[in-house]
């Protein structure tokens, strides 16, 4: 085939491989080792897992997950008012590596999420480079308020529940710094919100002496007229009212109300709707003594919390079950594959452009079924992702997935492309490549486009034959010599097993 100005076109094969060279369709069966790291603004722990993956027609699927080894809950360390102690944190998760009796060379995956307060910290990216040596295995996500609430429903089955009891499901993610609420319905996170609500606002030593107060509790102490100063004694009855309040607060958010304390809104994210909730689950650290499967003092709020929370919830007179997952909910493992592309054509160009690493996806809903389509709406679909995913910043690449539905004439491709450059303009300018996957066969096309119709000066990277879905981050691997396939890497934050089939999708195309 001609080489159109600009790029290259690629026809590639169907051979799949593993990281290890294996082929997975010579193999029904895969095993793989996988650690998730969850590091949040009050505890970080580790879960180590084997995930058996199954081969079913052209995809596997996660037929099992066996935990290995479950790490102890460490308070996450800090060095300074503002700076968590990477030595001591990096320690800690070299001893649970140590315990579990893995190296880290034999892990396949896994996921590292800085949560909460945690995110934020002066020193977050550096925790980060802890992690460097597993670039091309760990998916390192600094997840926002927005994201947190998402992944903690998915983490603690609500999402899934939700799907298999039709049912308005709310999980209530508890943690030291923040709370998030997310409401569930059809197996989807449908409205979620945030708010300064934490258990570990305040913390005190074993007599009660105040050893570090967050600057929000400052506001609910104002509200209530208790002072709070590091080395003074936060009296138990003053501990309990902080409890209620932050209680108090957390029911008005679930209500679609917008809480203030001290005077000041406590809302980290937009109110939610009013609806009306079937079922309610509880996450984060403060679900351990919700549901009593803790009671050891950490010297913060956390019991006080639980109680109150209970108390209200109760008299809501609405179901509360059990999550999948209490405290462990944010992070689960993640799964790693490599395969080739396995559309009919890609277009990369310029070449030079790969390899790319961890590029976040975005699964926009698209309006692609219809005769005419709408660069509006493309534009508008794409910005409300970005938004959801909270990606909207143009700091770092990313990859649209999209389903291409009916023909490819050319102004249907026109109106697609039209619509994505607006929606990417500011990613674009920060220098950035596009980057679009699809799950038919027209990257070429697509690809073309851009640089041959709209001239872009941009580097482009369009791929298909894959399917993808929201919380996947992928690799693009240079061309290899010989084959000219481009080797693509999917990594899938695990979600509980899908209640329709007691199995979460791994895909390989």
């Amino acid at each position: 085939m001609n080489e159109p100005a600009g790029g290259r076109i690629f026809f590639v094969n169907r051979r799949r491989f593993s990281s290890n060279g294996r082929a997975l369709s010579e193999e029904d069966r895969i095993p793989v080792i996988t650690v998730g790291i969850d590091i949040g603004s009050s505890t970080s722990h580790l879960v180590f897992s084997r995930l058996t993956l199954e081969r079913l027609d052209s995809r596997y699927v996660v037929a099992s997950r066996e935990t290995l080894h479950e790490s102890s809950i460490l308070l996450t360390p800090y060095a300074g008012e503002n700076t968590i102690d990477s030595g001591a944190l990096g320690e800690f998760i070299a001893l649970q590596y140590h315990a579990a009796g893995l190296d880290p060379e034999k892990i396949d995956t896994g996921a590292l999420i800085l949560t909460g307060v945690a995110a934020g910290r002066s020193n977050a990216r550096r925790i980060g480079e802890l992690f460097a040596r597993e670039a091309g295995k760990m998916v390192a996500v600094s997840a926002g308020d927005g994201l947190e609430a998402v992944m903690a429903a998915h983490g603690s089955g609500a999402a899934a529940r939700s799907l298999r009891e039709n049912a308005t499901v709310v999980n209530i993610d508890i943690g030291g710094g923040t709370s998030k609420i997310a409401i569930c319905a059809g197996g989807k996170v449908r409205a979620r919100t945030a708010l300064d609500v934490g258990s570990r606002l305040v913390s005190f030593d074993q007599d009660g002496r105040i050893v570090r107060v967050e600057g929000v509790a400052r506001l609910y102490a104002n509200e209530l007229g208790i002072r709070l100063a590091v080395g003074e004694i936060l009296e138990p009855e003053d501990a309990r009212a902080m409890a209620e309040l932050m209680a108090d607060c957390l029911m008005e958010s679930l209500g679609g109300g917008s809480p203030r304390a001290g005077g000041a809104a406590l809302l980290r994210l937009d109110p939610l709707p009013a609806v009306r909730v079937d079922c309610v689950t509880l996450s984060g650290g403060v679900a351990e003594y919700f549901y009593e499967r803790e009671r050891a003092s950490f010297g913060d709020l956390g019991c006080a919390l639980a109680s109150a929370m209970r108390t209200r919830l109760e008299r809501l007179a609405r179901r509360i079950e059990q999550p999948g997952h209490g405290i462990r909910a944010t992070v689960i493992g993640a799964s790693q594959y490599t395969t080739q592309v396995s559309g009919t054509t890609i277009y990369v160009s310029p070449l030079e452009v790969l390899p790319l690493r961890n590029v976040p996806v975005v699964t926009p809903e698209l309006q692609l079924d219809v005769e005419i389509i709408d660069p509006n709406q493309i534009r508008a679909a794409i910005e409300d992702a970005l938004g959801r995913r909270e990606l909207n910043a143009g700091e770092a690449p990313l990859a649209i997935f999209f389903s291409w539905r009916g023909s490819a004439t050319f102004a249907r491709i026109d109106a697609f492309c039209r619509g994505v450059a607006y929606a990417l303009a500011g990613l674009l300018r920060h220098g950035h490549p596009l980057v679009l996957v699809n799950d038919g066969d027209v990257g070429g096309l697509i690809g073309i486009h851009f640089h041959q119709e709209l001239a872009s000066g941009y580097p482009v990277v369009s791929i298909d034959g894959l399917e993808l879905r929201e919380f996947d981050y992928i690799d693009v691997g240079r061309m290899l010599d010989l084959s000219g396939a481009v080797p693509v890497v999917i990594k899938s934050l695990v979600f509980p097993a899908d209640s329709r089939r007691n199995r979460s999708a791994i895909r390989i195309t």
